[in-house]
C-alpha cells in the first residue's frame, strides 16, 4: 500500500505538469488552422516566471521550505523566491515588493492565516492574483487558489502511528502542535484528535501536558475554540527551541510514572527531532514513539537509527508542479486547473484548493520511499542527497 500512494505522487505531479504543459495549444488536437483562424484562435501567450511569478516562503529556518524553494525554481524557472524569517512585517513588505515588480501571480506560504489578508488583498488591488501555498490564507475573498496536501489526513497518520505501537492501558501521552497562527496547524491537530481521542476515553492513552486536552477527553468533535485552547497550551511556534524548551518543562512537571514508555504527538520533523532527544535524555524515560512531518534528511536519518518513529512525506515536487499548473492556468486564463479538485473554507469564501496525496514512513518502508523519492540515497548507512 504504500508504494500504491508513492505512485499517486508522482502521477499527481505528471498531472499538474501535463495541464501547464498544454496551456500553449489549448490541448486540441485538431488540424493546422489557416491564418485567419489562427488569428481568431491565438494561443495564450508564453510565460517568463522572471517576471510573471513571485513566491513567498515563511522560513529558511524550518528544513521544509529550502527544500520548497528548489523545486519552485526547477519547475519556474527565473521565478522569485522571498523568505519572510517567520515575521509578518517582512511577509507583507515581501509581497509589496512582488507587486512593484508587476507580477502576475504570488505564491504565499503565510506565516498567519488571518494576517496574510491584508497582503492578499493588497495584492488583488493591483490586479494580481494569490495562490495559498501549503497553508491557507483566511479571512478574505482574495484567494485565487489554495495548493496543499490533505493536512488532516496528515494529523490522523501521526496519531495513527502512536495507536499501533501502544500496548494495555494508561500509556503516557504528550501532546504539540505548530503555531497556532498557521491554519493548518488545527488541521493537523483535527485530523489527530480524530484517531486519539477514542484512545483517550478508554483509557488507552493519558494525556500528561495538557489539562485543556483533559478537560474535553470525551469529546469526538471539538470546537475552533476548544483545539485553540488545547494548541495554546502545546505549540512549538514550529520552532526547535520552543519545542524543546516545552518539553523540558512538561518532563521537568511529571512524575518518573508519567514517563516510561512516552508517545510523543510531535507537529513535524524538526520539533520531533529536538524533542525525541530531550525525552531520550530522562533517565526516567524508557522508549519514545515520535511523530513527525516533512520527510526531512535529518528525520530521515533518525528514523534509519531509530531516534523517530515516523515522519509523513508530502512531496513538494507534486505540489510545486500542481502549483504551476495552477499558475499557469491563471496567467493564461485558460480556465480553472485540473488539479483543483476540491476547495477548503476560508471564513469568506470556498477557495479551490488542491488535494496532493501523502505517504507515512516508518522504519518499515522508509528505505523504500528514499528510493522512491529520488530525493535521497544511503551511503554506508547515512542518508545523502541522490
Amino acid at each position: 500500500m504504500k508504494l500504491g500512494k508513492i505512485a499517486v505522487l508522482v502521477v499527481v505531479g505528471g498531472m499538474a505538469l501535463a495541464v501547464s504543459g498544454c496551456g500553449g495549444g489549448g490541448g486540441n488536437s485538431t488540424p493546422s488552422a489557416t491564418p485567419t483562424e489562427s488569428q481568431s484562435n491565438s494561443a495564450p501567450a508564453a510565460i517568463n516566471y522572471a517576471t510573471d511569478v513571485g513566491v513567498v516562503l515563511p522560513t529558511k529556518a524550518e528544513s521544509r521550505w529550502p527544500m520548497a524553494e528548489t523545486q519552485f525554481k526547477t519547475a519556474m524557472p527565473g521565478a522569485q523566491v522571498l523568505y519572510s524569517n517567520d515575521d509578518t512585517a517582512t511577509e507583507k513588505t515581501n509581497v509589496e515588493t512582488l507587486i512593484a515588480a508587476k507580477v502576475k501571480v504570488i505564491v504565499l506560504c503565510p506565516k498567519d492565516a488571518k494576517v496574510a489578508a491584508a497582503a492578499a488583498d493588497e495584492a488583488a488591488a493591483a490586479g494580481i492574483k494569490v495562490i495559498a501555498y501549503d497553508r491557507l490564507i483566511m479571512d478574505t475573498a482574495n484567494v485565487a487558489a489554495y495548493s496543499t496536501f490533505d493536512s488532516v489526513k496528515v494529523g490522523a497518520a501521526q496519531a495513527q502511528y502512536l495507536v499501533d505501537n501502544a500496548t494495555g492501558k494508561g500509556n503516557n501521552l504528550y501532546l504539540y502542535a505548530g503555531d497556532p497562527g498557521d491554519n493548518n496547524s488545527f488541521l493537523f491537530f483535527e485530523g489527530a484528535w480524530k484517531v486519539l481521542q477514542p484512545k483517550i476515553a478508554d483509557g488507552t492513552f493519558v494525556v500528561q501536558n495538557s489539562a485543556k486536552a483533559v478537560a474535553v477527553k470525551d469529546s469526538a468533535t471539538l470546537t475552533r475554540q476548544q483545539e485553540a485552547d488545547i494548541i495554546g497550551q502545546v505549540t512549538t511556534m514550529w520552532n526547535t527551541t520552543t519545542a524543546k524548551n516545552l518539553a523540558e518543562a512538561n518532563l521537568g512537571a511529571a512524575s518518573a510514572a508519567q514517563k516510561g514508555n512516552v508517545y510523543v504527538l510531535a507537529p513535524n520533523d524538526d520539533t520531533s527531532r529536538v524533542m525525541s532527544d530531550t525525552f531520550k535524555s530522562d533517565a526516567d524515560v524508557k522508549t519514545v514513539y515520535s511523530s513527525g512531518q516533512d520527510f526531512t534528511m535529518a528525520s530521515v536519518q533518525y528514523i534509519l537509527d531509530g531516534k523517530q518513529g515516523m515522519t509523513v512525506w508530502k512531496s513538494d515536487t507534486a505540489l510545486v508542479a500542481a502549483t504551476k499548473a495552477v499558475a499557469d492556468s491563471l496567467i493564461q486564463g485558460t480556465g480553472k486547473a485540473s488539479v483543483l479538485t476540491t476547495s477548503y473554507n476560508n471564513n469568506k469564501i470556498d477557495v479551490p484548493s488542491t488535494a496532493a496525496d501523502i505517504v507515512t514512513v516508518t522504519k518499515a518502508n522508509v528505505q523504500d520511499v528514499i528510493t522512491q523519492s529520488g530525493l535521497y540515497k544511503v551511503d554506508n548507512g547515512k542518508v545523502v542527497a541522490a
